[in-house]
């Protein structure tokens, strides 16, 4: 499908140059003289490369529509990581690499993901936005230090130090952005 140049968002898909970029930043510039035209980051799916370019309100791209399908984390084994596609039974396997280093220690047996694919070809891997982890460490409350908004380190059951409110302690299941790695809230479970 085609798309006008200023419909560019962060996170739209495009075909250009021969290769599958995303948008990773947009900048809508409207100069005092000549065209406005939009400023986007584009980082190629596949490699990695990123790439600055500006697009004029009256350039066409080409917008790519990714089909994404349920899946289920099954196990790790090194650093192959295996999922199950929730309809069809049908098992991938994925490197550690492709899944995403910052993704891992997020992942739960049985947790819910979304594969992305581009003409039957894998481009990527989508975790919940929100998981809930257990704090196994966290350090004792200093009498007073509750009343400020102040927070303390705390480990999770995954292995990743994070900053919890002082009323936070060892054993509470916290609920935590997997995009920034903070915690949200206690989880109501």
């Amino acid at each position: 499908m085609k798309i006008n140049g200023n419909e560019i968002t962060v996170g739209t898909l495009i075909e250009f140059n021969g290769g599958l970029f995303r948008a990773v930043k947009t900048q809508h510039v409207k100069p005092g003289k000549g065209g406005a035209f939009a400023q986007v980051e584009l980082k190629e799916i596949r490699t990695g490369q990123k790439l600055n370019e500006r697009f004029r309100s009256d350039e066409k791209v080409e917008k790519v529509r990714l089909e994404q399908v349920e899946y289920a984390f099954l196990f790790a084994d090194g650093d192959e990581y295996t999922f199950m596609n929730n309809e069809s039974f049908e098992q991938i396997t994925l490197m550690s690499d492709f899944v995403g280093e910052e993704k891992i220690p997020y992942l739960q047996d049985g947790m819910g993901v979304e594969i992305e694919f581009y003409q039957e070809e894998t481009i990527g891997v989508k975790i919940p936005e929100k998981v809930v982890l257990e704090i196994v460490e966290a350090d004792a409350v200093v009498k007073g230090q509750t009343a400020s908004s102040s927070y303390k380190p705390a480990k999770l059951e995954n292995g990743l130090s994070i900053l919890v409110p002082p009323h936070i302690e060892a054993g509470t299941k916290v609920v935590v952005n997997t995009t920034t790695g903070e915690y949200l809230e206690r989880s109501k479970d």
